[in-house]
């Protein structure tokens, strides 16, 4: 058994609360519903789960607006099902990591509420980023991630606060001692109550320049407000508090940065523990593409000592099912994809459903998309919604088991009928048995390196250890097999001496 601390290899799984399991029938999930399918993800053979946010918010954008970090929303629960989801699933041998949002607050937070009321150079507005604007424009030409300009003006004043995001998202001052030692409070708060980690939403966003430049005015490889040094501070910090607390408590980055060295800054010794490696989730379904992702990735973070941390779906971005393609082929590829990540060395996440094959719902009524980026967008950018339907479990038609109603906050598609989990673990060939097989010999792999192997030039091909080798054929056509004793296929027609294009398979030795 590995004396490796267990975030090094782990394989975790996102749940997005509000499309994951409704307990109560008014359409969205909760955490009774988290804890009804906790069997579920043990069974499929995770180690751990990441929930995203659930606190109190006036859900301007899906609980990434939180007006406390210390409850729970009334519409997901109550703390008190916070602490049995916690209790049940550590029973169940499986972590829990929760969602961290430092960034911003929500603009009903009681601190901003008193900020507005305290006005003009108060200890209250310090807590975030106010500034005069320049004449009738803001202070710079900042743009919201969004859409738009990342001030709104205070009114009946000459101040603008900053916002990254959303309007109702106003950014904290993380040069304010009072904004360090509250999050140092919260950490702690959720630590006490044996949470094992958080994922820290716009990690690289804490620090701005406080000189607040325009954007296009700088070198090319600096930025104003993401990746500045002194955010590096804030996670030492953090790092020095997880370390007093036993059991291995971790920190799981989201770090957007596009120099992978930059990003393996994050990973240092005294710093975070594990970021995303998101070069492997936006390459394009190319073998030299992903070959340069994963060795970039093992290379950079190899300096510090980290691992990777692989990822090919989360809440923010389309699911791969569709983004390989769509249809037939964009289901192949995601399935070789699963296989592919399944078998790197490091850690991995799952988003919610992909284990299903669900796609990507590109066709949702526009009334019932909640994505501000939609919204601000006046509908011509889609957003994230359909990435977000929730997941169907059992039955013939909406909502699929999702509750006890026939309701759900988006709307799920007919064609998903054949989708469901039920339907699913009574086929051996879905796709939700290939990941639970998959997890299964996963387990096995422990820390061992990875060594590539000659291989046709559409065909990835590398071992770990002496004993098992992974090959993924991105070509339409097959290739030479790369060994002989097939163990795990993501699709039909694998042979001892054939790979059939857009598959993955799992080989046990011996080598050729």
């Amino acid at each position: 058994m590995s004396r490796e601390p267990w975030w090094r290899h782990a394989v975790i799984y996102q749940v997005y609360v509000w499309s994951f399991a409704d307990a109560d029938g008014d359409g969205i999930g909760d955490l009774p519903g988290v804890r009804s399918r906790l069997q579920y993800l043990q069974d499929l053979g995770v180690d751990a789960i990441w929930l995203n946010p659930f606190y109190p918010s006036p859900q301007a954008d899906n609980g990434y607006d939180v007006a406390d970090h210390r409850d729970v929303d009334p519409r997901f629960g109550t703390l008190a099902d916070a602490d049995a989801l916690i209790r049940e699933a550590h029973e169940l041998g499986l972590r829990v990591l929760f969602d961290l949002v430092p960034n911003h607050t929500s603009d009903q937070h009681p601190w901003f509420r008193q900020a507005l009321a305290a006005g003009p150079g108060s200890r209250e507005r310090a807590r975030y980023l106010f500034r005069n604007g320049r004449g009738e424009a803001p202070p710079n030409n900042w743009r919201s991630g969004f859409g738009g300009r990342a001030w709104t003006r205070v009114p009946g004043s000459d101040q603008w606060y900053l916002h990254l995001f959303a309007p109702e998202q106003p950014d904290l001052d993380w040069t304010n001692e009072e904004v360090r030692a509250e999050f140092r409070d919260i950490l702690r708060f959720w630590f006490d109550r044996g949470v094992d980690g958080f994922r820290i939403d716009v990690a690289h966003g804490l620090a701005k320049d406080p000189q607040m430049p325009n954007l296009g005015r700088r070198p090319s490889t600096a930025h104003p407000y993401f990746d500045v040094d002194e955010v590096h501070e804030v996670y030492r910090d953090w790092r020095r508090l997880s370390d007093a607390y036993p059991g291995g408590r971790v920190f799981a980055g989201e770090v957007w940065v596009q120099d992978l060295d930059r990003m393996a800054r994050y990973l240092r010794p005294d710093e975070l523990h594990t970021a995303f490696t998101f070069p492997f989730l936006t390459a394009p379904w190319s073998a030299a593409a992903l070959r340069t992702a994963i060795d970039d990735s093992l290379g950079a973070l190899a300096t510090v000592g980290a691992p990777a941390t692989w990822v090919l779906a989360n809440h923010d971005v389309v699911r791969q099912a569709t983004r390989y393609g769509g249809g037939r082929v964009g289901r192949q590829r995601a399935r070789a994809a699963a296989l592919l990540m399944l078998a790197l060395p490091g850690s991995a996440y799952l988003y919610q459903g992909e284990e299903l094959g669900l796609p990507e719902v590109v066709r949702l009524p526009p009334e019932s998309r909640r994505d501000p980026e939609f919204r601000r967008s006046g509908g011509r950018k889609r957003g994230r919604d359909g990435c977000r339907v929730p997941l169907p479990w059992s039955g013939t038609s909406p909502s699929y088991g999702f509750g006890p109603g026939t309701a759900s906050w988006l709307p799920q598609p007919a064609s998903w009928a054949g989708l469901t989990v039920d339907r699913q673990l009574s086929d051996p060939s879905s796709t939700l048995c290939l990941y639970r097989e998959a997890l299964h010999h996963r387990r096995h792999l422990g820390s061992a390196g990875l060594t590539w192997l000659p291989s046709a030039p559409d065909v990835l091909a590398f071992a770990r250890g002496p004993g098992f080798v992974c090959a993924v054929n991105l070509g339409d056509t097959p290739a030479p097999a790369p060994h002989p004793d097939p163990i795990l296929a993501s699709g039909p027609g694998v042979t001892p001496d054939s790979l059939p294009g857009n598959t993955a398979a799992w080989y046990a030795p011996p080598l050729r």
